[in-house]
């Protein structure tokens, strides 16, 4: 992936010599989850990632739950934890003449800076891409923020339930005559990395190629869109606005989430054709319902649909969300029961594939963490160290990878730059 002279780093602890992208170097000046998704993933496959934040202005998913012990603090998140580790944490106060020289030595150092700024910030320090380009021509740089970095909404920043939003998520899911609730959390944090980590990928091998570096701007709420194609499709077509549904779906019936026999348990079902419909049938013991009018095919089934899910969760009512789900994959009905987060914890197929590890955390201990999204066999991905604390790595950054010597470290430390 690398050319020899950018794939060269200091024989250091804590700089990673194996993996898909050692010698991939990444300044990460990104926040919460879209951003930091994108370069966790690049550091669980050997990228060196510096991370560089600053106690006087806490990162907001320092702040975001669920929290060790249900108790607040900045190395308590769970959330941060898990998008984070791997990383190298360099503590710089950015408000300061000193910090953004130090910047500026880690810009001339990295093959990718990545800031989720809005989109006034690096301009303001004078560290826009045509600024940088001058000092580093191959540099790859990836601006990302809600709304990219030109147009009306460019200098709203947001996050991404606000992309959820304006992107037409939330007006997507909801009971009909109800208000819309949309999709769990802010949607397009999770989707926006999908984007920007494989850009990432294709620029760096477009530099490799041709020693160009590549500006990248990515409008997070923009890029999801990608996501609504079909319903914007059928409106640009069509003219149709989607409506919310609740659990239908135009095209098979009974689909819905259905209450099981436990204390909140549900367990989702998908009759997909007439053929699922009569094997539910045979499951439930209601082999007379395929000779019913009323649910003799799907458009039967569709007009009827309120009495035939009276009838599925009746049925399912009596029995466990498991026992469903395992009664219906047996006779080829698409079910399963609804997991919350303990039954996701301990679900057998993730545990099979090693989705969550374990790792050492200077204050909590032993901790759980969802290991990379992916896997390659002959370069599989590693994991080194928690997520930093603030500043965590400040004495091997400064001091190994940018060879800074005591002197220049007190003055930084005398500027307080270094917060």
């Amino acid at each position: 992936m690398t050319t020899a002279e950018t794939s060269v780093l200091p024989s250091v602890p804590g700089v990673p010599s194996e993996g898909a992208l050692a010698g991939v170097k990444v300044l990460d000046l990104m926040w919460v989850v879209a951003g930091p998704t994108a370069t966790r993933a690049m550091a669980d496959f050997g990228a060196t990632v510096i991370r560089v934040e600053s106690a006087n202005r806490i990162e907001t998913a320092r702040g975001i739950g669920p929290f060790h012990n249900n108790e607040q603090g900045p190395d308590h998140s769970g959330l941060f934890g898990n998008m984070n580790i791997n990383k190298l944490g360099l503590s710089l106060n950015l408000a300061t003449a000193e910090a953004r020289d130090v910047l500026l030595d880690l810009i001339k150092w990295c093959d990718v800076l990545s800031e989720s700024f809005s989109p006034r910030a690096m301009r303001a320090w004078g560290m826009d891409y045509e600024s940088l380009r001058e000092i580093k021509p191959d540099l790859i740089m990836l601006s990302t923020c809600l709304f990219g970095q030109a147009g009306p909404l460019s200098r709203v920043a947001g996050f991404g339930t606000m992309g959820s939003a304006i992107g037409g998520y939330i007006a997507l899911a909801g009971n009909p005559g109800e208000a819309p609730i949309g999709p769990y959390s802010a949607y397009t944090d999770y989707l926006s990395p999908r984007f920007s980590l494989p850009t990432i990928m294709a620029a760096l091998d477009h530099r490799d190629r041709t020693g160009e570096g590549l500006y990248i701007d990515q409008a997070q709420a923009e890029s999801s869109l990608h996501f609504m194609s079909a319903a914007l499709l059928d409106y640009t077509i069509n003219g149709r606005v989607p409506q919310l549904v609740g659990n239908a779906d135009p095209d098979m019936a009974p689909h819905g989430c259905y209450r099981a026999s436990g204390d909140d348990d549900w367990v989702a079902i998908a009759v997909r054709n007439d053929a699922d419909w009569a094997n539910l049938c045979s499951a439930m013991g209601m082999g007379e319902l395929t000779c019913d009018d009323r649910f003799a095919d799907l458009s039967a089934r569709k007009a009827n649909e309120d009495e035939l899910n009276e009838i599925v969760g009746g049925w399912t009512a009596d029995r466990g969300a498991l026992e469903v789900e395992y009664m219906l994959q047996a006779f080829g009905v698409p079910a399963h029961a609804v997991s919350n987060s303990a039954a996701s914890a301990d679900d057998p197929q993730m545990l099979h594939r090693g989705h969550f590890i374990r790792m050492e955390h200077p204050v909590h201990g032993e901790t759980a963490f969802e290991a990379a999204k992916g896997q390659m066999s002959e370069t599989p991905p590693s994991y080194r160290s928690a997520a930093p604390s603030i500043g965590r790595d400040n004495d091997l950054v400064l001091r190994e990878i940018l060879g800074y010597d005591d002197e220049r470290i007190a003055q930084l430390a005398i500027a307080d730059a270094l917060t």
